[in-house]
């Protein structure tokens, strides 16, 4: 047997109601907040995550599928998604049309990691692409279509915190002053982050080693030396996450290493698997459409982790009904009626009702125990003797009541209350 690939996993139909349910909710939010939905291939020039993403990053260092295809160019299945959604932007001229463009995409990533709860190798991503506009209110929205979803699938022990790296100008004199105490503390830092020291020492604050980390949790803070006009962009963020009533707090250790990331950046936890855990991160990245070939285009946006959401839904043993309910079994004895039995479930069908026949060769007790099994609402039970009268008898499944009814009105009947 061929078993499926390490950090994969099945999403199987008695399963696939929650995800559906989750779907359902991104498409009408973002509708709602006049979000469109994009569709990018799942695979990319390599150079474009190389850029995009970081080329001192993890992800790109370690993670990434690469591989070379029958061209001889190297090619990647996506990490994430907001370096496609950029390509897409520039390579169709989406800046040409009325500002902001505000994209959104439900797409499976790839990455090679350690497999883990809530962490897999394929895995699908909900994401949010806001291009064109720097206001505060922008940054508010954002963040607020992330709680208006979380909030609409009862998601529990939800937490927002919030933070700004400031803008290139106030972020270089903050990584002087990083650099400096970094540098003191340089013999205790992993190699990847002494690495790091020279190029981008913001990239340190991001490090998962439990030494640096520590390191870090010590080190200046940029909130405290932003300038002047990214300190009025973030009180803007605040006053109008305030008017709506979205509550948050303040985390001074959220920050963005890579160099096109520019001022708010937030995360979003749940308690609901026990310690804290990340939902939803994002920010503003002000610099990553110039990086990939673009004018200076501020752009912000988050991303969502479908199956850590849908971990959360389940935990909390959240009910959503399956629409996957048949409406009427239809058995049949004999050939003719067979013939008639397709017909009527190919009319229903066109109707709207979900119809199944047998297709295995039962008897017609086997039948209804199939229909039984099935779910089915009602169930009629065609031979030779309702091909020759053109009726039959409903059955409710539910309370075993019987009516006769022509085939051809059996729709409207199954239909009545």
């Amino acid at each position: 047997m061929i078993n499926k690939p390490r950090g994969t996993e099945d999403i199987l139909p008695a399963g696939s109601a929650i995800w559906r349910k989750v779907e359902q909710e991104i498409h009408r939010i973002c509708k709602a907040c006049g979000y469109g939905e994009i569709r990018t291939p799942t695979f990319e020039s390599t150079e474009l995550f190389s850029r995009g993403v970081g080329s001192d990053t993890d992800v790109v260092k370690k993670e990434m599928y690469t591989f070379l295809d029958k061209g001889e160019r190297s090619i990647t299945l996506r990490p994430e998604g907001t370096a496609s959604a950029v390509r897409a932007y520039l390579e169709n001229s989406l800046y040409a049309n009325t500002q902001p463009t505000k994209l959104y995409y439900i797409i499976p990533c790839y990455r090679y990691e350690k497999p883990q709860s809530g962490r897999l190798r394929e895995f699908h991503q909900f994401g949010i692409e806001c291009f064109g506009a720097a206001s505060a209110l922008a940054d508010a929205e954002v963040i607020a279509l992330a709680a208006e979803l979380l909030k609409t699938l009862n998601v529990s022990g939800v937490k927002i915190n919030i933070n700004s790296i400031g803008c290139p100008a106030c972020r270089s004199g903050y990584n002087e002053k990083l650099r400096a105490y970094l540098e003191a503390r340089k013999d205790k830092l992993c190699a990847a982050c002494v690495d790091r020291l020279g190029r981008n020492p913001m990239r340190v604050m991001d490090c998962k080693s439990p030494v640096c980390g520590e390191i870090a949790a010590s080190a200046p803070k940029i909130i405290d030396n932003i300038c002047g006009d990214c300190r009025e962009h973030f009180d803007g963020v605040r006053a109008h996450l305030d008017n709506i009533g979205i509550e948050y707090g303040i985390n001074p250790d959220i920050v963005r290493g890579l160099d096109y990331y520019t001022r708010t950046v937030f995360e979003i936890t749940s308690d609901a698997l026990g310690a804290q855990s990340a939902v939803c991160g994002g920010g503003r990245y002000d610099g990553l459409v110039k990086e990939l070939g673009g004018q200076d285009t501020p752009g912000i946006g988050f991303a969502l982790g479908l199956e850590r959401l849908v971990m959360i839904l389940k935990s909390q043993q959240t009910v959503f009904n399956s629409d996957d309910g048949v409406d009427i079994f239809i058995a049949a004895i004999g050939a003719e009626a067979e013939l008639l039995a397709m017909k009527l479930a190919r009319d229903l069908r066109s109707a709207g009702k979900s119809a199944q026949v047998d297709l295995c060769g039962r008897s017609v007790k086997a039948q209804m125990k199939y229909a039984d099994k099935l779910g089915a609402r009602f169930s009629v039970v065609i031979g030779d003797d309702e091909v020759a009268s053109g009726t039959a008898e409903l059955k409710n499944m539910e309370t075993g009541e019987k009516v006769a009814v022509r085939l051809d009105d059996v729709g409207a009947a199954i239909s009545r209350p």
